[in-house]
């Protein structure tokens, strides 16, 4: 199988310590495996862009010696590699994905949805989309869009219920029921996808071997299996790594001090040095060792040895 793996952040701030673990767990299972490192920007959330963020995490990528294989900037042959040039194919596949009744329009209101959310909590019920809108006959649908009502477009959960399960090469099996699921919107009503849609379609079309990123995405991969299943195409493997965590245990946030990379940069640390503390945050060498060179990381890593519990930084 061929390796490769994808280090994909949003450029909505500056690259974290969270996110360096990610990249660098990331880099060491290619390198050891001889595959490709690909650097994505995930740059659909137009509303909260930060000047200036692309450029930091690419600068700080390169100075902790984690060096890209295809990424904006340098090419390869899966690019586009910035989310926002690639929404003639997103468009695609959700035409797609209408047109075989796995996805339907969504006309319903902020206001609308906001009243439904709070009448269920009133209620005592977890706040989840009512399918309003899937009830809409085809009729209906193409007069509102014709006359260019604002809408989204959601994927459908199964009525009938079902059980995903997940192998993840840190936490084993994890199953949810299909009734936790809301039909999830994939693509917003300017025109870009939602995380949900254009992270499975890149990581196909890019051919991602391995899947890694941050627990808090675990309760996505029932839409995401959903998602891979609709297309017709294979689940790459997944990785779900724990949160690092403040001394509070509470999950490590830009309010608690410095977590910016470029912070311990700019106080003189040695790349080496972070590259070291960080990778033992949640894996270890199967021995005592402390101190480990980044050659030694790579000869010595792999997923087996992370921790499903969260580390305190």
């Amino acid at each position: 199988m061929m390796v490769r793996l994808r280090f994909a952040p949003s450029p909505t701030g500056f690259l974290h310590i969270g996110g360096l673990r990610t990249a660098l767990f990331s880099w060491l299972f290619t390198k050891k495996n001889k595959g490709s490192f690909i650097f994505r920007l995930e740059d659909t959330d137009r509303n909260r862009l930060v000047e200036e963020a692309e450029e930091n995490l690419i600068r700080m990528l390169d100075w902790a010696g984690i060096d890209i294989d295809e990424g904006p900037g340098i090419g390869g042959d899966y690019g586009p590699y910035r989310q926002s040039e690639r929404l003639q194919l997103y468009r695609e596949h959700v035409d797609l994905l209408l047109e075989q009744g796995d996805a339907y329009p969504c006309f319903c209101t902020e206001e609308r949805l906001e009243q439904l959310k709070s009448n269920q909590r009133s209620q005592g019920e977890t706040p989840q989309y009512d399918n309003h809108c899937r009830k809409l006959n085809k009729e209906e649908i193409l007069s509102r869009i014709q006359s260019q009502e604002a809408h989204v477009i959601r994927m459908k959960i199964p009525e009938k219920e079902e059980t995903f399960r997940l192998k993840d090469l840190v936490r084993g099996t994890v199953a949810i029921e299909s009734g936790q699921i809301e039909d999830q919107v994939i693509l917003k009503s300017d025109g870009f996808p939602t995380y949900h849609l254009a992270v499975v379609i890149d990581d196909h079309l890019m051919q991602i071997s391995h899947v890694v990123r941050g627990e808090e995405w675990l309760p996505s991969f029932p839409k995401h299996l959903l998602l891979y299943r609709y297309l017709g195409w294979e689940t790459p493997e997944f990785v779900h790594l724990p949160l690092i965590l403040n001394e509070e245990r509470a999950k490590l946030s830009k309010r608690h001090g410095a977590v910016a990379v470029e912070d311990f940069r700019s106080k003189g640390y040695l790349p080496e040095a972070l590259l070291n503390f960080i990778a033992l945050l949640g894996w270890n060498p199967g021995d005592d060792r402390e101190l480990l060179s980044l050659k030694e990381l790579t000869q010595e890593f792999s997923f087996e040895r992370v921790s499903k519990s969260g580390s305190v930084f």
